[in-house]
């Protein structure tokens, strides 16, 4: 579909973000288009998503995205079989401690 085109096309942009640990792109049935990010911290998300940013995402889809926080207490990973009450250290991010 051309959403999962656009998305595959941005994807690798996110490999490299301080702060990132994961990123699902998402599409509803109506055809609206969106993201969850998941971050070590919040400053780490309030740095991405500037003005600069903003103007951008605008530009490109023509309607300014709507930017919503929310803390994750408690998270199952399914992956490592563990559950997390602190984002997980990300081997790149170890420079940083």
């Amino acid at each position: 579909s051309d959403a999962t085109e656009i998305f595959s096309e941005s994807a690798a942009r996110y490999l490299d973000v301080p702060g990132l640990i994961g990123k699902a792109y998402v599409r509803y049935d109506d055809g609206t288009v969106g993201a969850a990010y998941w971050w070590t911290d919040r400053n780490a998300a309030e740095a991405r998503f500037n003005p600069g940013w903003i103007e951008g995402v605008t530009e490109k889809y023509g309607a300014a995205p709507i930017v919503e926080f929310c803390d994750t207490p408690v998270v199952v990973d399914y992956l490592t079989g563990t559950i997390r009450t602190t984002p997980p250290l990300l081997f790149r991010d170890q420079d940083r401690l």
